[in-house]
Formats: structure tokens, C-alpha cells, sequence
């Protein structure tokens, strides 16, 4: 095998290992709040001096709400209640060798049945109220989600309160759980989608040895190691009231938020300490090559970045972003140049916070804060003969962003186009609910609000001093997925141009174009090119 390609059995397990009130508050209900002085500080402010890039990530800490506290969202209008459970613990939690448990304990509960109540029971039941009862789990927050109409409020309540306080917890739903994670890691992950795989690939090349490393649904071998037991204990000891805030919205009283408190009061008041996270090394030009059987090439590539929510460039970055490429609107550059005008794929956007889509939208989901945030591309899967192609068109437009910034008839076409689609952000009570518990953690209240003031005073100068002291794409590290994974490595380290043929005329302006970006280098080390193969990725 050539040099280009690492084949040691460390790295290929180091890059499968994950590294791993009482007091309550009531939010004001309906009238929206003004834009407080961080949004004017955010657009007025002089722009900071230009800083060195970081050698490391630092993990500061997010903020830490009161036990318990509790956001309300009031809609008296609203038949409709929404409950929203958010727990600061997620698959940072899973204990060495039990990667996964966090994700699976969530499951069990939501979806095994309580005390009086089986698993098939529970869906019975929710099903003529036409009531929604859910849980999902990322790196840091693990939330549960409820939604009822009122006339059947008082028996949804207890539901929805017993799958956290009396769970079933049976063998057998365990089981199913258990096969099912698996499955997803062995069928879902390896072998269905490619894009997820990608994506899950980078999230273990830019956290080596760090707790976001590892899948949140788990590892082969973590997910074999889990019994009932495990999970019983986990569960207590990481959905706790101190690391609860509680979300309600719709026609809600001050007696709906006391039982609620009331009875959730019942959880352990404490119980694992929080995890502390590492540094993360800000270590560029890194490619993982997964190889499976699949006729496209996916490609993600990003860096971890300081910069979060609360940043004075947090809000001129995600509008450059959004410019070049918003989740799967088809306004971005990306989708336009390399889409739209050159026929490669999918689509090609851009994201300056992890992005997690919200199921059934084109939308963020809430509720992912992240201590350490990525800035990331995704190239939607391309055939493979123009996979470098694509990797090199999206590092083309993005450098010419850096350089150039955005010209002042697209700026405002981007910034009145945000100014409307920030506002379909917050169209349920759910994700309202959602934004204003991140608020609480991130330390941005209104955040929305604070983005829109902000976009009506950005100028495309203010903006590209953002981009230039924020975007880097020498720091860039890279994720593909494709059935030719030598032949890529081998392209990746002695990086050859990689022209394109189209199958219809193309106008001599683009033509000439594709000169620059065929030879496009790519800020990739040739001797950290690594290989490993789908059937062993997040096996341990």
C-alpha cells in the first residue's frame, strides 16, 4: 500500500472511541421584548482587533440555569400545550465502553411504557388525543417533548410526567431498543446514509480523543456492553432537577407550571458531576476517507472554531454563511455555482454552529447547544470522478468570499431575505420554546431578535471584517465518503488537476472559471490522509 495512506490500527480505534428549584422562574408571556443593548453593542460596537488563529479550542463552560427553572411561552389564544424537558446531559455523558446509553436510556423511557402502562399501551393512549410524545439526544442536551390539545390536558400530564418519574423499564423493550440502535449504527450509519456518515466522520476527525467524538447513537460494541441495569443507573443519575429547565407554552397558567414543578420535583435533585471538557487542538489539513460500496462520493469538511453564540462575530459570520450557503435554499453561491450552474449535485451549503436539521423542515433543530461549536460544508453526495472537483469548487468560492467579500446588491438581497426567514425560525411553540432555552445556556436572551437588529446595521464592510478574522480555510479538515477510497487518497496528496466534462454547452465565462478551480489546491497533508473502512467505523 502507498504511503499515502495510514493503516494503523490505533488511529482507526481512536477515531472509533468517543473519548469519552426548586427555584423556578417564569418567563414574561406574550408581548415580545424589546432588542436589549447586546444587539445594539453586537451591530455598533468598533470591530474587534484581528486575532491570531487559535492553537486550541478552549471549552468554556455554558451557563447554568437555576435547577429547574422554567421558561413560559404564553399563547392564551392557543388551544394547544407544549411541554419541553431539556437536560444538560447528553452522549458526553456515556461512561468509557457504554457509548450510546445516554441516546438508548432516552428511548427507553419515551417509547418503553410506564408503570401503568406498556409500550403499546402508551401509543393507545396518545393516539386519540392525537398527542405528541418524543425525546431526542445530542452531544450536550437530551430533550423530551410534549404536545396536547387542552381538552385532554390532565391525562396527558400524567403521561407524560410518568415516563420520567415511573418508566416501565421491561427487558423486553430494552432489547428492542438496544437492536434498534444497533441497527442504526450497523445498517442506518454504515450503510444507508452517506451524507449522516460523512458527517459523523468529521465530528470524529475534528474531536479526536475528545467526548464529541463518538456517534450519539453509540458504538457497536458500546451498545453490546449495555444492560438493562446500566441504563436504570445511568438515567438517574443524568436526568436530574439540576440539570433541568423546564419549557411550557400555549394556554398556561400559573396552576399548570406549579403541578408541573410539583411533580418533577420528584426526580433525583442531583447526580452525576458535569462532564469537563477538553481543549480541542485547532489542527488543520486532515482528510478521512471512509470507504463503502456506494455510487457517490459525500463530502464534509470543517474546523472548531471559539466562536458561538454571543460572539460580537457570531452574527456577521452566520450572515456570510447564510450568503454562501443556507441549509437547502437554493439562493446560496454554493448551490448556484456548483448546482445550478455545472449540474454536480444535490446541493452545497454552509453553517457557522453545528447543524442538526429539524425533521420535516428546512430549519435548525433547537436545543443542540454545544460548548465547543464547528463551522462546517457539506457537499450533498456528487459521482465520484467529480468529488474533487466539487471539494475544490466549494474551497474556490469560499476563499473568494474571504478575499472579496460579498458585493453590496447581493448583501442586500441576503440580508432581506434573512430578515424574513429568521421569523419562519420561531413559527411554533416548540421552537420558540426551543430558542429561549438556549438563550438561557448560551447567556443571548432574544437571541432572534438581537440577529434581526443586528442584520439592519451590518454593512458588507463590517461583514467581510468578520469573515477575514473568523473564516479560515487553511484550518479546514476533511470527511468523505466513497467506494474508491484509494484512488481519492492518492488524489488528495499529490492533488492533480481534476478537470470536468459537461454533458451541454457552458458559457465561456464559466469555462474559464473551472481553469482556476480544477487546480484549486486544497489545504490538505499529504501524511495525515487516512483510510478506514465503513464496516469498522464506530465499532468501539
Amino acid at each position: 500500500m502507498r504511503s499515502f495512506v495510514s493503516r494503523s490500527l490505533a488511529l482507526s480505534a481512536a477515531l472509533c472511541l468517543g473519548g469519552c428549584a426548586t427555584t423556578s422562574q417564569t418567563a414574561p408571556a406574550p408581548a415580545p421584548e424589546q432588542p436589549t443593548p447586546q444587539a445594539e453593542q453586537q451591530a455598533q460596537a468598533p470591530a474587534p482587533a484581528e486575532p491570531q488563529a487559535p492553537t486550541t479550542v478552549p471549552a468554556v463552560p455554558l451557563k447554568r440555569p437555576a435547577p429547574m427553572q422554567v421558561v413560559v411561552q404564553a399563547n392564551p389564544a392557543s388551544p394547544i400545550v407544549s411541554f419541553r424537558l431539556v437536560f444538560h446531559s447528553g452522549s458526553v455523558d456515556d461512561p468509557k465502553g457504554k457509548e450510546g446509553i445516554t441516546a438508548l436510556a432516552a428511548d427507553l423511557l419515551s417509547e418503553g411504557g410506564t408503570r401503568s402502562l406498556t409500550s403499546a399501551q402508551l401509543l393507545e393512549a396518545l393516539f386519540p388525543m392525537a398527542a405528541e410524545l418524543s425525546a431526542s439526544t445530542d452531544k450536550e442536551f437530551t430533550v423530551f417533548s410534549g404536545r396536547v390539545h387542552k381538552d385532554f390536558l390532565p391525562r396527558f400530564l400524567d403521561i407524560f410526567t410518568d415516563v420520567l418519574l415511573a418508566p416501565r423499564l421491561s427487558p423486553q423493550e430494552f432489547e428492542r431498543l438496544r437492536a434498534r440502535a444497533l441497527s442504526d449504527v450497523r445498517n442506518g450509519l454504515r450503510s444507508e446514509n452517506d451524507e449522516l456518515l460523512g458527517k459523523v466522520a468529521l465530528d470524529a476527525l475534528l474531536y479526536e480523543g475528545h467526548p464529541y467524538a463518538h456517534f450519539v447513537g453509540g458504538t457497536e460494541k458500546g451498545l453490546e456492553s449495555i444492560t438493562l441495569e446500566d441504563v436504570k443507573a445511568h438515567a438517574a443519575r443524568i436526568f436530574t432537577q439540576d440539570r433541568l429547565v423546564i419549557g411550557l407554552a400555549g394556554p398556561v397558567d400559573d396552576a399548570l407550571r406549579k403541578t408541573v414543578v410539583s411533580r418533577l420535583s420528584a426526580l433525583p435533585a442531583t447526580g452525576a458531576p458535569r462532564v469537563e471538557l477538553p481543549p480541542v487542538p485547532a489542527t488543520g489539513g486532515r482528510a478521512l476517507v471512509v470507504q463503502k460500496p456506494t455510487l457517490s462520493t459525500a463530502v464534509s469538511l470543517g474546523y472548531v472554531t471559539p466562536m458561538r453564540r454571543g460572539d460580537p462575530d457570531f452574527f456577521p459570520v452566520a450572515f456570510a454563511l447564510s450568503y454562501l450557503g443556507e441549509h437547502r435554499q437554493s439562493s446560496g453561491v454554493l448551490f448556484t455555482e456548483l448546482r445550478e450552474k455545472r449540474g454536480l449535485n444535490y446541493g452545497d451549503y454552509a453553517y457557522a454552529e453545528h447543524f442538526i436539521e429539524q425533521p420535516g423542515s428546512t430549519y435548525n433543530r433547537t436545543n443542540v447547544a454545544r460548548t465547543q461549536q464547528d463551522i462546517t460544508l457539506w457537499i450533498r453526495p456528487v459521482v465520484p470522478v467529480n468529488g474533487m472537483f466539487a471539494t475544490r469548487g466549494t474551497l474556490y468560492f469560499l476563499d473568494r468570499l474571504v478575499k472579496q467579500g460579498i458585493p453590496q446588491d447581493k448583501f442586500e438581497l441576503s440580508r432581506g431575505f434573512l430578515l424574513g426567514y429568521t421569523r419562519l425560525w420561531e413559527q411554533t411553540d416548540q421552537r420558540r420554546l426551543g430558542y429561549a432555552i438556549d438563550s438561557l445556556f448560551y447567556g443571548t436572551p432574544n437571541f432572534l431578535e438581537q440577529y434581526r437588529t443586528a442584520l439592519a446595521k451590518m454593512t458588507p464592510e463590517s461583514v467581510h471584517a468578520a469573515i477575514r478574522r473568523q473564516l479560515r480555510p487553511e484550518a479546514l479538515n476533511f470527511a468523505f465518503v466513497t467506494q474508491e477510497a484509494q484512488e481519492l487518497a492518492k488524489m488528495l496528496e499529490e492533488q492533480p488537476p481534476s478537470p470536468i466534462s459537461y454533458a451541454s454547452p457552458k458559457s465561456a465565462e464559466l469555462l474559464e472559471e473551472d481553469k482556476a478551480i480544477i487546480s484549486q489546491p486544497l489545504p490538505i497533508r499529504p501524511d495525515a490522509i487516512q483510510i478506514v473502512p465503513a464496516q469498522s467505523f464506530m465499532e468501539k
